[in-house]
C-alpha cells in the first residue's frame, strides 16, 4: 500500500502529525509512506526511518510569483506526485491547501476530516473519505483519521531517536559544557509571545533558585527578541544562535529543559523528549499544550482565554502568568 500525508507546515503542526507516521510504519511495515512537506520544514523529516519519500514543496515562494523558475519546479513537485501514485492520501490539515494537493494525486482515498472538524469547511470538497476526529488534543485528532485504514488505535508515539539522528558540530560543541535552560522566545502569533523583559526576568529568578543558566536561542528575524531577554536577564542569560532546525534540535537535545510559548520549537523538544514548560494565553492547552504532560503548561484560565485570534500585543490571557510563577514551576522540573 502507498500512503502519502499532506502536513506541509508549521512546525508544530507537523511534529504532532509524527505520531500519525510513527503508527503506520509500525501497523503496516510493508507499506510506502510519503509525506508533503515545505522546504523550511524539510529538515525535521530528511533521513526518518519510516519514510520512504519526502515530497518537497515551496508553496510559498510560489505563491509570490510564477516566473519560469517556479513553473520548472511547480510541474516537478506534480510530477513527483504522479511518480508516487498513492493508494491512500491523509490530509492532516483540514484547509483548501492540502485538499487541491490530495486531489492532485487522483488517489480514490483521500481521508480528512470531516466538514464540521475542518479549519476550512469548504475544503470538505476534495474529501472522499470524512472521518469525525476524536479527542482534544491535535495529536489524537490526526491519530484518528487511522480508523479509516481501519487500524487499531494505539498510543502517541513521536519516535524521538528517529529525529534529527546526524550528530551535528553544535551538539558536540555543548555535550561536555554546562548545564543549560534552552528559551525559545519566539512564537507565530504576537499574542502567543511572552514579554522578553518577563522571560529575563523569570530566567534571573531561576539562575537564582536552581543556579541554571538560560541560553536563548535566536532565530533569525528574532534577534530583537533575544536582546530584550538579554538585557533583563543579565548574566543569568547567554544568547545562541540558532539559524536552522538542526541547530535548535541539537541545542533541545542537549538542554536540561526548554522553555516556551505555544511554538513548534517548543512542541519539537517534548516530541525529542526535553522537559518543557509552556507558557500559553490564547490557545487552549488541552488542545495545543504539550501532549501528555498538561501540568507542563503555565496558564490563566480567564473569560477571554483560549480565544484563538491573532493579535499584535501580548493579552491579559499571557500578562496573568508572573515571570515569579515561570521561574518556581521551571524550578520544580529541574529538581525531578
Amino acid at each position: 500500500m502507498r500512503i502519502l500525508l499532506v502536513r506541509t507546515s508549521a512546525l508544530g503542526d507537523i511534529v504532532h502529525a509524527l505520531p500519525v507516521l510513527t503508527a503506520l510504519r509500525r501497523q503496516l511495515p510493508e507499506a510506502k509512506i510519503g509525506w508533503v512537506v515545505e522546504e523550511s520544514m524539510a529538515p525535521l523529516l530528511q533521513g526518518h526511518p519510516d519514510l520512504d519519500e519526502l515530497l518537497v514543496v515551496r508553496l510559498r515562494h510560489w505563491r509570490r510569483s510564477l516566473g519560469v523558475e517556479n513553473l520548472r519546479e511547480l510541474r516537478a513537485f506534480l510530477s513527483s506526485l504522479d511518480r508516487f501514485a498513492p493508494d491512500a492520501v491523509l490530509d492532516l490539515m483540514g484547509n483548501h491547501k492540502a485538499g487541491v494537493i490530495s486531489a492532485l494525486t487522483l488517489a480514490d482515498r483521500r481521508i480528512g476530516f470531516a466538514r464540521s472538524a475542518r479549519r476550512e469547511p469548504s475544503s470538505a470538497i476534495w474529501i472522499s473519505q470524512p472521518v469525525v476526529p476524536r479527542g482534544i488534543h491535535a495529536v489524537d485528532r490526526m491519530l484518528s483519521l487511522l480508523d479509516a485504514l481501519d487500524l487499531p488505535a494505539e498510543p502517541a508515539d513521536f519516535g524521538p531517536e528517529k529525529l534529527f539522528r546526524e550528530e551535528t558540530a553544535t551538539e558536540r560543541d555543548v555535550a561536555a559544557g554546562e548545564p543549560f535552560v534552552l528559551l525559545h522566545p519566539g512564537a507565530g502569533w504576537a499574542n502567543k509571545r511572552y514579554p522578553p523583559a518577563w522571560w529575563g526576568e523569570a530566567a534571573r529568578r531561576l539562575h537564582a533558585a536552581a543556579g541554571v543558566p538560560t541560553w536563548v536561542a535566536v532565530a533569525r528575524g528574532e534577534e530583537e527578541l533575544a536582546a530584550g531577554v538579554q538585557a533583563a536577564g543579565g548574566e543569568a542569560v547567554r544568547t545562541v544562535p540558532a539559524p536552522d532546525l538542526p541547530t535548535l534540535a541539537a541545542l533541545i537535545r542537549r538542554a536540561r529543559l526548554m522553555l516556551g510559548g505555544d511554538s513548534g520549537p517548543t512542541h519539537l523538544a517534548h516530541a525529542m523528549g526535553t522537559p518543557v514548560l509552556m507558557v500559553m494565553g490564547p490557545t487552549d492547552p488541552e488542545r495545543s499544550g504539550p501532549y501528555g504532560a498538561p501540568d507542563h503548561a503555565l496558564y490563566r484560565r480567564l473569560p477571554c482565554s483560549f480565544c484563538y485570534k491573532r493579535f499584535a500585543e501580548t493579552k491579559a490571557c499571557l500578562l496573568e502568568v508572573p515571570p515569579r510563577r515561570v521561574a518556581e514551576r521551571a524550578a520544580e522540573i529541574l529538581a525531578h
